[in-house]
């Protein structure tokens, strides 16, 4: 029998590194300007859920054998230290009810437009992107669900980041930590705005364009200030750790701890914010409502002013 040649004879390499090469930049050519791909980028991801489901079944497994085999003393440590918890909680509620009340009782005086309880779904996590120089991961919900590219996630401490992709069975999330992620943030004790950008280390973020003469300590709370309509406002997303001061530079350095616990946190919650056009459109129907009374009040007190001033003489009088 002949014997087969160590290597088949074909194209030359370049030949094929070319053809590569043209496909690949057809392909990102056709993504960016065609909004198919992402139809075909969702349906590749329902293709892939299954596996992506097998593979989380050892971590699964290897929770439950954890829990199986975890002696009564653990057990009943973990149940006090949840039974603590679940009545700090509850103090924390009844005061929150109490406030949420007041809240509620000087809103209604100064008229201003009522805060909306914002739904949400539950969510856990499938897969960890394994690329060192990106931070996102797979959940569990999908477009059958409601969920949708740009929807907010936050875990039980604070933001988690945002969908940037969604198949039928499950979601691609972009993390805060993230180097190409920034939202809008305020900080909770004074209300200044900044922009907070991820480093790529889940550990840390960065305030961006902090002024020199800023109001902004160590142990601030950033939170989310709803500018651009994407997160709603009042969310936790990170703590300074750090403010410096360069001499003769006009911004401060200032870093900070993302609040969310990124790398141990495996549940999650995909809100559902109403659309920003509606509550642009509330806020001006609030805005009419006390511009037609204060326009109400104008002229009632004009009418009473004339009624009670004497009549001015006319042109053709004589001013005595």
């Amino acid at each position: 029998m002949p014997i087969k040649p160590l290597f088949s004879h074909g194209p030359l390499p370049g030949y094929r590194l070319f053809f590569c090469v043209l496909a690949a930049s057809a392909l990102m050519f056709v993504d960016l300007h065609f909004t198919r791909m992402e139809q075909v980028r969702a349906q590749m991801s329902m293709v892939v859920a299954p596996i992506q489901w097998v593979v989380s079944v050892p971590s699964d497994l290897l929770n439950w054998g954890s829990l199986a085999l975890s002696d009564q003393q653990a057990l009943v440590d973990e149940n006090r230290r949840l039974r603590e918890q679940i009545l700090t909680l509850s103090h924390r509620g009844q005061r929150l009810a109490n406030l949420t009340a007041e809240n509620s009782e000087l809103r209604e005086l100064l008229r201003a437009a009522k805060r909306r309880d914002i739904p949400y779904i539950t969510a856990e996590l499938i897969s960890l992107d394994n690329d060192p120089f990106s931070h996102q991961m797979v959940v569990n919900r999908g477009h059958r669900n409601g969920a949708y590219v740009g929807q907010p996630v936050i875990d039980a401490s604070g933001l988690v980041g945002q969908i940037t992709a969604v198949s039928a069975y499950s979601s691609r999330v972009l993390l805060l930590a993230d180097a190409s992620h920034a939202l809008p943030v305020q900080l909770n004790r004074n209300g200044l705005r900044f922009i907070v950008q991820g480093t790529g280390r889940y550990s840390s973020v960065n305030v961006m364009y902090v002024p020199d003469t800023a109001d902004i300590r160590e142990g601030d709370l950033l939170t989310t200030s709803g500018l651009a309509g994407r997160f709603p406002p009042g969310y936790p997303v990170a703590r300074v750790t750090e403010v410096y001061h360069d001499p003769g530079q006009p911004f401060a350095r200032v870093t900070a701890e993302p609040m969310a616990q990124l790398q141990r946190s495996r549940h999650f919650l995909l809100l559902f914010p109403p659309p920003r056009a509606e509550v642009d459109e509330h806020a001006w129907d609030e805005t009419l409502d006390i511009s037609s009374e204060a326009l109400s009040s104008s002229l009632q007190l004009s009418t009473n002013l004339s009624r009670a001033l004497p009549e001015q003489p006319t042109s053709s009088q004589e001013v005595p």
